[in-house]
């Protein structure tokens, strides 16, 4: 079979069981038990690369990192490198630059975003990070940027994890070749709670991304589903 031009995606989420994935004032993102965070861990080992948005980064104490020796080991026998690269996505180039991931520097950072970052936030960011790539006009043009991953940094599976916008842009472009998610027994609320996926969302049911169920597992109070397209 022919390689794919750009690397195989999967998305791995959490959300409560009102399909949320952090609380209305967005303060409480991480709500998962100890084995869903096993499960993510468990996803990255089997990755090249984790992406996220510059919100992700910004708001959590994130590395995107492998998450220790044992998945370091794990990574290295399924052929991998021990740490996995790191990708931040922000289309006006919005990352605070004393963010965490920063100040772990065992595996390059890229960062992708768009020509709408000024030219003072281009330099910070090339003085902060392995490679900038700007890849699209107004907004991010990911079948380019994912094709350049692939060819510049062998980036053959990404998983990606989140935000919400980040993920839009994957399921409108018809990119995420797996969705992994982690129903967790709470109930959030709110209409300003963002979901998995946001921006101006699907207008008909023509315009939904669809997927077939792969498999689903209960795990304690926990249901583990992994979706395909159809």
């Amino acid at each position: 079979m022919k390689p794919l031009p750009r690397p195989f995606v999967l998305v791995n989420m959490a959300m409560t069981a009102d399909g949320k994935i952090a609380t209305a004032n967005r303060s409480v993102a991480t709500f998962g038990s100890p084995h869903d965070h096993e499960h993510l861990l468990a996803l990255r080992a089997t990755a090249d690369a984790v992406m996220a948005g510059a919100r992700t980064v910004d708001a959590d104490a994130v590395d995107l990192g492998p998450g220790g020796e044992k998945f370091c080991r794990r990574r290295l026998r399924h052929g991998r490198a021990e740490y996995n690269l790191r990708i931040i996505v922000s289309g006006g180039g919005t990352i605070n630059p004393c963010a965490a991931i920063f100040r772990h520097r065992f595996s390059p950072i890229i960062i992708l975003t768009t020509e709408r970052i000024s030219s003072v936030r281009l330099r910070r960011l090339q003085g902060l990070a392995d490679d900038v790539h700007v890849c699209g006009r107004d907004e991010l043009d990911f079948p380019a940027a994912l094709a350049w991953l692939r060819k510049h940094w062998q980036i053959k599976r990404l998983a990606c994890e989140g935000g919400a916008e980040l993920n839009a842009a994957l399921f409108r472009q018809r990119l995420v070749d797996e969705l992994h998610l982690t129903l967790c027994p709470k109930i959030f609320g709110g209409r300003a709670a963002p979901t998995i996926s946001e921006g101006a969302g699907a207008l008909s049911l023509g315009d939904a991304a669809p997927f077939r169920m792969r498999s689903l597992r209960r795990i304690g109070d926990e249901l583990f589903a992994v979706f395909r397209p159809k």
